[in-house]
């Protein structure tokens, strides 16, 4: 055992630097997009918060999902927001998986850009569809007599501005058209590799009722979210390029930082790590 560890333990951090050094490249290559979705994430949750001082607690509407599944009730509802934290989670350590394992298809930086461009042109869509019309929120805390079913005057613009994301996304009301939960978790799942689409495509489905038993959203939410963001993700990918593979690999390799004797070993192993391709080092 003492002898794998000392044998892996260097080669892993090999490995780990030539992604690195790879995935900085893209980064840099890329930072004008990758800077951009990350604003609008900020820009979205001002828009979200915004419409909160705008909402009007009001009687719940007719809906065909809260009259089909059984209610959650109000001390369940953290189900669906335990599964959405476990898509986002595991979605987000997946993207970093190429830093790790052997089997490994793409490059952490292009999916994030390609996920962001996804993420913001849905967003904006759903901006302008939730302040066209102001609905009644479905959910618990949104309902007439609540003290969170609307937000108190803001007292001064740095209020405006200073965002709780986390009290945003659990106790928001009035951003409903169309579900924020839903279009992160279809571009999650259009994302991931075949090899786990399946199983992902099941959990998207549940995750939808879950919002609905747990009157999150209304059905509509749910079902606008369904094919707008698919609609969008698919035109997007016709106007980026596709996503390269791994195999194939880039134009270019940054080397690594390796000692002058050593350099051509060097640049091999770094082309056989980030290939996936194991390199044995003889003592």
């Amino acid at each position: 055992m003492p002898l794998y560890v000392d044998r892996g333990a260097p080669k892993l951090w090999r490995k780990i630097c030539a992604e690195t050094s790879i995935e900085v490249s893209l980064v840099v290559e890329n930072w004008k997009p990758l800077l951009a979705g990350l604003i609008f994430q900020y820009i979205h949750g001002l828009a979200a918060r915004g419409i909160h001082y705008l909402h009007r607690p009001g009687p719940t509407l007719q809906d065909i999902g809260f009259f089909l599944l059984p209610e959650l009730g109000e001390d369940k509802a953290y189900i669906s927001e335990t599964l959405f934290t476990f898509i986002f989670c595991s979605f987000v350590l997946w993207t970093f998986h190429p830093f790790i394992l052997q089997y490994k298809k793409i490059y952490t930086a292009l999916v994030w850009c390609r996920v962001l461009a996804y993420l913001v042109a849905c967003q904006i869509l759903r901006i302008v569809t939730f302040y066209s019309t102001h609905l009644p929120g479905p959910n618990y805390h949104c309902h007439q007599g609540s003290k969170l079913a609307r937000l108190p005057p803001p007292e001064s613009a740095i209020e405006l501005l200073v965002i709780n994301f986390s009290r945003g996304v659990n106790y928001g009301c009035g951003d409903l058209i169309f579900s924020s939960h839903m279009i992160f978790t279809i571009v999650f799942v259009r994302t991931y590799q075949k090899c786990i689409k399946q199983f992902a495509w099941l959990l998207a489905v549940i995750q939808s009722l879950l919002i609905l038993a747990s009157h999150k959203h209304y059905t509509v939410d749910v079902v606008v979210a369904w094919y707008t963001v698919n609609l969008v993700a698919f035109y997007i990918d016709k106007k980026m390029p596709e996503l390269p593979d791994r195999s194939t690999g880039l134009t270019s390799l940054p080397p690594l930082p390796v000692s002058r004797e050593k350099d051509s070993r060097g640049m091999e192993e770094h082309h056989k790590l980030l290939s996936g391709v194991s390199v044995e080092i003889s003592n």
